[in-house]
């Protein structure tokens, strides 16, 4: 499996930000259009102050493609851990971010649907899709650690080093004790008063956080406080039509540790990972 390697910036081509809606069915009334099949980029109608970006492709490498990815998080040693769906095969797994080895993994019970995971200081925690359990996890040695129970689907998750941010398929973010997990607030997204819904894998980034909008090839980043969308990253293209056909969609987001401002990003049954930076459209 060989790629070329991209030049020093592989920049994407990113289609003007339109905006109008581009789904193949009609949304609902004040909501924005999220599109239903994958492939598709997110426009935001009347999105006046939602800044457009696209992505810059610095270095591209191997992924596990049996793993239908829902959650990528760096620890700040540089370690990479992921979290895998479907039922029968979910799982949690350290994973070597240059060669996409797969170094340890644990196998989640046949029951439960693997969604988004984070690190909460030693512990990984590791959302499940509709069973309303969130599993904890010892991050060096993948020991469980117990559950906690929650209501309503589990998405995508991340750690702002107060409190968890939590997605649930909705326009909204649950704001959660990083300790307890209760529910400290609530906040919904929008974009010029409008809903975003399909929020999906997410990462606490600086203050704001960063939200794959689910089956489209659309992330978003999103002031946690207010719920405003602040900008809207393009990021179609990145596989080839043919790798593209034996794929699913864009999902997952990781913040690459230290000072630079690189993210890596892949999809559910990806190929590769994209290490990419989001540059002015």
């Amino acid at each position: 499996m060989t790629r070329p390697a991209p030049g020093p910036f592989v920049a994407v081509a990113v289609a003007a930000a339109v905006l109008v809606g581009c789904s193949s069915t009609a949304s609902s009334p004040g909501t924005v259009s999220t599109g239903t099949r994958p492939g598709t980029v997110t426009t935001m109608q009347g999105s006046a102050g939602v800044t457009p970006l696209r992505v810059e492709v610095v270095a591209v490498h191997p992924h596990d493609t049996s793993s239908y990815t829902q959650g990528l998080e760096f620890a700040p040693d540089g370690t990479l851990y992921e979290s895998g769906g479907r039922y029968g095969s979910s799982t949690v797994r350290e994973v070597d971010p240059q060669t996409g080895e797969v170094l340890r993994v644990a196998d989640l019970p046949a029951e439960v649907f693997g969604e988004g995971l984070t690190l909460v200081d030693d512990e990984l925690v590791q959302l499940t899709w509709r069973e309303g359990r969130a599993l904890r996890w010892d991050a060096a040695t993948f020991d469980p650690l117990g559950e906690i129970a929650y209501t309503g689907e589990g998405w995508g998750l991340c750690d702002d080093g107060e409190r968890l941010v939590m997605s649930d398929g909705s326009a909204a973010l649950t704001m959660r004790d990083r300790d307890d997990f209760s529910v400290l607030d609530t906040v919904g997204v929008t974009a010029a008063g409008a809903a975003v819904p399909r929020l999906n894998e997410l990462e606490c980034v600086g203050g704001t956080v960063w939200a794959n909008i689910y089956q489209t090839d659309t992330i978003v980043q999103i002031d946690p406080a207010t719920g405003e969308v602040l900008a809207q990253v393009d990021a179609a293209g990145l596989l080839s039509p043919a790798e593209a056909a034996e794929a699913d969609v864009l999902n997952g987001i990781a913040k690459v540790p230290g000072d630079g401002d690189t993210f890596l990003i892949t999809g559910k049954n990806w190929p590769w990972t994209f290490e990419v930076r989001f540059v002015p459209a």
